[in-house]
């Protein structure tokens, strides 16, 4: 397989990695277009093919840490007007880049706290202490109120539990549409988490949509396809989990989604 061809394989979720650190999809992007015209420039970095995905998110962390400067346990930007799309909140909350990083490099995208370490030029003990420091950090934040979207019975019990562990209040479970906007109006919520297709045919994109008109709320959607929203062809969400999720993906997600939007 061509260099492009394998690139183009680990892209998507470069994106989705990007977008979840980041908070917009404009912010995430910015970055990788910004991976690629290094690469265009010299593909000599990728010498070991089956080391790709490990140098393709090394470029991304290198690019990244370039623009951002650190200033005690927050990040700011450096210029070149990437600041601009990023979310207030973002600028100045309480977790450092490097713990948002290695939080979601070994959850969303699964690394091993190895090579996360090897991503971020940081010793293995670093990445974990990153990590349950972030854990931590999640585990402290006030309870939401929280909107279920998802038709799948199973899941649906299975992301109620998980959210009341983690100390929020599940104002409600719709798996069609109506059902959707329905308990919004009702429930009031504070975070959302929607399956992108729902029991009755409709779209839970176009559920979160027409709530959205009325809460401004973060949004974490799940799906068993992931590769049909990371196309780059239209608006997508900033926060996406594959199906079947693990749960400590799920709450890493959650409480980044709480921190940038």
């Amino acid at each position: 397989m061509s260099i492009a061809k394998e690139i183009q394989v680990h892209l998507p979720h470069l994106r989705r990695y990007a977008r979840a650190l980041l908070g917009t999809q404009a912010a995430g992007d910015a970055f990788v277009r910004a991976c690629l015209e290094v690469i265009l420039e010299d593909t000599s970095m990728f010498r070991r093919p089956n080391e790709m995905r490990i140098t393709l998110y090394h470029l991304f962390q290198t690019i990244l840490s370039s623009t951002f400067m650190q200033i005690g346990d927050r990040s700011v930007v450096n210029g070149g007007g990437t600041g601009d799309m990023l979310p207030q909140l973002y600028r100045s909350t309480e977790m450092s880049l490097d713990s948002r990083q290695a939080l979601l490099l070994t959850t969303l995208e699964g690394f091993t706290y190895e090579e996360a370490a090897r991503i971020m030029d940081r010793d293995e003990s670093d990445v974990e202490e990153l990590v349950n420091s972030a854990l931590a950090e999640i585990d402290e934040r006030s309870a939401l109120r929280v909107l279920i979207i998802e038709d799948e019975p199973i899941i649906s019990m299975d992301l109620e539990n998980l959210i009341e562990e983690l100390g929020h209040t599940v104002v409600g479970v719709a798996s069609t549409h109506t059902e959707a906007v329905e308990l919004a109006s009702t429930g009031h919520p504070e975070l959302i988490l929607a399956d992108i297709q729902l029991a009755d045919g409709s779209s839970g994109l176009e559920a979160v949509t027409e709530i959205l008109k009325q809460f401004n709320v973060p949004v974490v959607f799940l799906t068993a396809f992931p590769e049909r929203l990371l196309t780059g062809e239209r608006p997508e969400p900033a926060f996406l989990i594959t199906k079947p999720f693990d749960r400590r993906v799920v709450k890493a997600t959650i409480g980044q989604a709480i921190d940038v939007s």
